[in-house]
């Protein structure tokens, strides 16, 4: 019968995140012996990795290349505005600019 009460006090428990077997005192609230989870024989997918980091540096250099041929066109578009200002202004008479103080 004694043997019996003392099973009824153990607890075994997984635990959910890493699968690990508990057996606690259900009385005392404490781990009496630990379990360590069964080993996965299947390591890292190291080519599934590769095929990962190949397809980000392709991202990145796709995105590198945009951003260089933006920046030419963001220099040809400033090139061209500033001649058709500079065309616009060209003819018009230049004056004294107006200051605050020439308002009142």
């Amino acid at each position: 019968m004694s043997r019996r009460r003392q099973d009824e006090k153990k607890l075994e428990v997984v635990c959910p995140c890493c699968g690990a077997t508990l057996t606690v005192d259900a009385e005392l609230g404490k781990v009496l012996f630990h379990q360590a989870p069964p080993k996965q024989d299947k390591g890292p997918d190291l080519d599934f990795a590769s095929q990962l980091l190949k397809k980000e540096a392709e991202r990145r250099e796709a995105l590198f290349r945009q951003s260089a041929d933006d920046q030419k066109t963001q220099s040809e578009l400033l090139d061209r505005k500033f001649k058709e200002a500079f065309e616009k202004t060209k003819d018009q008479p230049t004056g004294k600019p107006l200051r605050d103080f020439d308002l009142d």
